[in-house]
Formats: structure tokens, C-alpha cells, sequence
């Protein structure tokens, strides 16, 4: 039954998909293991720390990631104490999302980590190597 001339280690959603998985399951270890966070979590924890305050409708669009997903993570993070909700005044509908005191100590945690783990992933490539997969994945995202 195997179509010789499809060769899915060369099927390009697939390779991308199989690298994604490897380079996240190697980051994955920081924040489980320090945190007890899942993937969606830290997603969530580095959009607020990054971009500042927003809904988790902003997450969801800014993140790419499924309002359901979001909404999970959201629970989690606030009964870890990371992150507060504060209903908005104009549409009572809607919740902001913080960081606590204790979320920005975490989110800078691990962002320092994350910088550590993207130059170990980085020295595997020249820099024009890095340069040209940055361009070929930006590409990529704006199909």
C-alpha cells in the first residue's frame, strides 16, 4: 500500500510539525518541572508578560491557540496565584488578565531560561542558517 512517490519524512507540515514537537518537548521540562505548568500555560504566562494586560480573547488571536485551551490555562495559572482576573467596568462580559507579583517572578524565570534554550537550539545553525530559517518560518506563518 506504499506510494513510493510520497515520502512523508519529506512532507513539509509533517517535518514542521516533528521539529516543533522536539524543540518544545526540550523547553518543556523548565516549566513543568519548576512550575507544574502544561504547554498551553506558559503560552499564556509569556503573552501577558511580554504584551502586557489583555483578555483571553487577545491571548486566543495573539497566540493562535483554541478559546477552550485558554480558558483551561487561565484556571490554572490564576489557582497557581500567577495570574488575576479583573472584570472589565464597560462590559462586565469580559475579564482582564495580570500577571501577579508572583506570575512576573515566574514569567522572567523562565524567560531567561527560554533565551538560554533558544542560543543552545541556535549553535546548532550558522547565523546565515538561522537567518534563512527565520525567514522560510515567517513565511510559513503568513500563508
Amino acid at each position: 500500500m506504499s506510494n513510493p512517490e510520497f515520502n512523508l519524512d519529506q512532507f513539509l507540515p509533517y517535518v514542521l510539525s516533528r521539529a516543533a514537537e522536539a524543540s518544545s518537548l526540550g523547553f518543556q521540562k523548565f516549566y513543568r518541572q519548576r512550575y507544574g505548568m502544561l504547554r498551553t500555560e506558559w503560552r499564556v504566562l509569556f503573552h501577558l508578560g511580554r504584551y502586557g494586560d489583555m483578555t483571553a480573547k487577545a491571548v486566543c488571536e495573539r497566540a493562535s491557540l483554541h478559546k477552550t485551551k485558554v480558558s483551561r490555562a487561565v484556571r490554572a495559572l490564576e489557582k497557581k496565584r500567577f495570574l488575576s482576573r479583573t472584570r472589565q467596568e464597560h462590559d462586565r462580559r469580559h475579564e482582564t488578565l495580570s500577571l501577579t507579583r508572583h506570575g512576573l517572578v515566574v514569567y522572567t524565570d523562565l524567560q531567561q531560561l527560554a533565551k538560554e534554550y533558544d542560543a543552545k537550539l541556535a549553535s546548532r545553525f550558522t547565523p546565515q542558517e538561522r537567518e534563512v530559517l527565520n525567514r522560510c518560518l515567517d513565511k510559513i506563518t503568513k500563508l
